[in-house]
């Protein structure tokens, strides 16, 4: 599952409002801000995934763990 600053990162590259985010991924603009670490309680694990997805469907990749640390970038096209 992608990481808090993972989802504020990839809303980041991509240009994205967290309304906009939350559109694509049919949840709240209070559920985006929860699941980028800006709120009390946490986003659900459902609600997280969703939003990863669309991030996803926009055009980024997460990239897990390596020993580098995690992160994001553009999908190439």
């Amino acid at each position: 599952m992608a990481s808090p600053d993972q989802l504020r990162a990839a809303r980041a590259l991509l240009g994205l409002s967290q309304p906009e985010v939350a559109a694509a991924a049919n949840v709240s603009s209070m559920t985006v801000k929860r699941a980028e670490g800006s709120g009390k309680p946490a986003a659900s694990a459902h609600a997280m995934t969703a939003i990863a997805r669309a991030l996803e469907s926009a055009g980024v990749e997460f990239i897990p763990e390596n020993g580098g640390g995690a992160g994001v970038r553009l999908r190439k096209r």
